[in-house]
């Protein structure tokens, strides 16, 4: 009974955790799913989005102000992968790559060169938008709420408009778009602007919920974000064509990731061990939907053949 309230008493840990990854998941998702693009660059823009929130706030500027910052840094990084994949020719998932190893270099400007700048609770808990403080754990998950609800309503919005649904066309059939007269290289360009834009808000967000940026809190981001969005589709999206349910579906694949994750810990894994556990769930839910697939194919083929007997 007392391993069952610890464990319960780590779940608002949890829940927090998957609505700052779920927010990241939606700006993997504009690209994975929307605009049919694996963009590798989230593993850079979500540090660069904690780095320059936090270097905003260390310098007394409104946390306002600096998530803002945050997410025009995320967006010039979104911008430099885009132009890099339309502007020269260089296939996508590679200008990622390209994109991500310079904003190593990147954000270690940003931070001074250090590897971790600590966004101290005592200094700063009144500068900051959400605090690392587990006493305030309930008033940071309703804060974290609403982020997810205006995003949400702001693309279910967005991708509405004109220039929204160009982004759409463009990852369901770009041959099409191109005939129709939609500028493809610049619906690319904005989508992945958009994207990274929202990753480094989860950054920010993310740097103060754990009161620091670390140069190395974006690696295997592209991994939890993946297995946010497949996660909620597998279980959730294929009930629904609703953009918006989808959205909201993906964030709800972020808390189920981190509460399999919290569990794990909870029960002792090893760490070392934790990241190929990320690689294991990404693999399940990719392949229990193809391994369905196969398994009612072959009832048929049964059926079929047992008929003509």
């Amino acid at each position: 009974m007392e391993m069952l309230l610890n464990w319960l008493g780590t779940l608002p840990g949890a829940v927090g955790q998957g609505l700052v990854w779920g927010i990241m998941a939606i700006g993997l998702y504009i690209t994975f799913k929307v605009l049919d693009i694996a963009d590798l660059t989230v593993d850079g823009s979500i540090c660069t989005g904690a780095a320059v929130c936090t270097m905003l706030i260390t310098k007394e500027v409104n946390v306002w102000i600096a998530i803002l910052g945050a997410i025009a840094a995320g967006m010039v990084a979104g911008l430099v992968t885009g132009l890099l994949h339309t502007t020269l020719g260089i296939p996508a998932i590679l200008a990622g790559i390209l994109t991500q190893l310079m904003l190593w270099s990147v954000n270690l400007l940003i931070m001074g060169s250090k590897a971790n700048v600590a966004l101290s609770r005592f200094k700063y808990g009144d500068k900051v938008l959400i605090s690392a403080s587990n006493s305030k754990i309930y008033l940071t998950l309703a804060i974290l709420a609403a982020f997810v609800a205006v995003i949400v309503g702001l693309l279910y919005w967005f991708f509405g408009t004109e220039l929204g649904m160009s982004l759409r066309s463009t990852g369901n059939n770009i041959e099409m778009s191109r005939a129709q007269g939609i500028n493809t290289n610049f619906t690319k360009v904005f989508g992945l602007a958009l994207s990274n834009g929202i990753v480094a808000l989860a950054g920010s967000l993310l740097a103060q919920q754990q009161g620091a940026a670390d140069i190395n809190m974006g690696r295997g981001a592209i991994v939890i974000g993946l297995a946010a969005v497949i996660v909620g589709e597998a279980l959730f999206q294929r009930k629904t064509t609703n953009f918006a349910l989808r959205l909201v579906f993906v964030v709800c694949g972020a808390i189920i990731y981190w509460f399999v994750f919290q569990t794990v810990i909870f029960i002792g894994l090893p760490s070392e061990l934790l990241k190929m556990l990320s690689a294991i769930v990404v693999a399940l839910f990719l392949g229990i939907p193809y391994l369905k697939t196969k398994i009612v194919s072959k009832k048929r083929k049964v059926k079929e053949v047992s008929k003509d007997a």
